[in-house]
């Protein structure tokens, strides 16, 4: 998309024509998550496809839709499917759904992601609660012109992944049957996984999970000045962690979806305890 706040706002009066009330959160489910939109009362659901200049999910486990509705007292959007760079997708678009919450009037948002474990404490179905992240590729989602009415051009990061919201989730998570830590979420492009070469390469670096998304929208969020939760589930042993083991997408996508309703459960929870 080129930076032209007039299409971000053409995008966000046809979303808001279509919503009954302003959301407050925002979340994006990962690979396999949706069973977290299941439990909003009386859903609103708008295809990516309707929504002009809005992009297309194409991954696996993705399903393509906006869902709105209640949690609580709390209005929630829910997007049911991300987008990647690995789509074919260039990093300037992937700001496209933060920016929508922004101008939509959402004051925080919730990143939920698939990841592999590259802590070999962690175990698949374990939660972690992302403290920061690494990201070497010189990519961002914020090259190019600067929108101003988004944020300033040179903005800070040091606590993207919002610490308040974190504690939040730490406590939320006392009386749900879930192991949950806090670590660091190591970003490559994929599609590929990652080689054991990489994995030791992380670990070194002090990474504690990866995977193939989640930092676009954290920076996206940080331009905006919106807080932020990000979350990954376990849904692997990264390469190498296990010897000899092979690592595939149905292998994630079914871990994913043994551990949905338990994490949806305890998402919920985490999302109606915001404030």
């Amino acid at each position: 998309m080129p930076a032209d706040y007039a299409l971000y706002q053409e995008m966000a009066a046809f979303v808001r024509g279509r919503l009954p009330a302003s959301p407050e959160t925002a979340v994006i489910l990962g690979s396999s998550l949706d069973a977290f939109a299941g439990k909003l009362q009386d859903p609103v659901e708008i295809p990516y496809g309707e929504i002009p200049h809005f992009l297309r999910s194409t991954a696996p486990g993705h399903a393509g839709k906006l869902v709105f509705g209640a949690l609580g007292e709390k209005n929630v959007l829910c997007m049911c499917g991300r987008f990647h760079r690995y789509e074919g997708y260039a990093f300037a678009e992937l700001t496209i759904p933060v920016r929508l919450f922004k101008l939509l009037g959402v004051r925080q948002t919730v990143l939920t992601n698939a990841a592999g474990a590259v802590n070999a404490d962690y175990r698949v179905g374990d939660v972690m609660l992302l403290s920061d992240h690494i990201k070497l590729t010189a990519e961002s989602p914020l090259i190019g012109p600067n929108i101003p009415e988004f944020g300033p051009r040179f903005f800070d990061v040091c606590d993207m992944y919002t610490a308040r919201l974190r504690n939040i989730a730490k406590r939320v998570a006392e009386s749900f049957p879930v192991r949950v830590h806090e670590g660091v979420y190591m970003y490559f492009a994929g599609p590929q996984f990652e080689t054991p070469a990489e994995i030791r390469m992380a670990r070194i670096l002090g990474a504690d999970a990866v995977g193939m998304s989640t930092v676009t929208e954290a920076l996206t969020a940080a331009h905006c000045g919106m807080p932020l939760l990000a979350m990954s589930v376990i849904t692997n042993m990264a390469a190498g962690v296990i010897p000899d083991r092979k690592l595939s997408g149905e292998e994630v996508s079914a871990a994913a979806a043994q551990t949905g309703d338990a994490f949806a459960d305890y998402l919920a929870a985490v999302v109606a305890a915001l404030n």
